[in-house]
């Protein structure tokens, strides 16, 4: 079975929403009490159990502000990061 993670980097993340709108399994959300370093709304990963890596989130998102990491089950320990191509 294979889930995923993602990891957003406030730094870069403009609260734009792209990546809660192109979840098609709703991993992420954007509270609206969490705010970036500048001020943005920050969005949140919450559906770990859901997310299946298919890293869309990452390729929607204009600022690059998302790494998404995928988990195997098969013997493999180690996360591959599939976000950067």
């Amino acid at each position: 079975m294979t889930r995923g993670e993602i990891s957003i980097d406030e730094r870069y993340c403009l609260g734009c929403g792209y990546c809660v709108h192109f979840c098609a399994r709703g991993c992420i959300v954007i509270p609206g009490d969490r705010f970036t370093t500048m001020g943005y709304l920050l969005p949140v990963f919450i559906n770990l159990e859901r997310c299946n890596a298919c890293a869309v989130c990452a390729w929607m998102c204009p600022h690059q502000a998302i790494e998404v990491y995928k988990y195997v089950e098969s013997g493999q320990n180690e996360p591959e990061d599939i976000s950067s191509g």
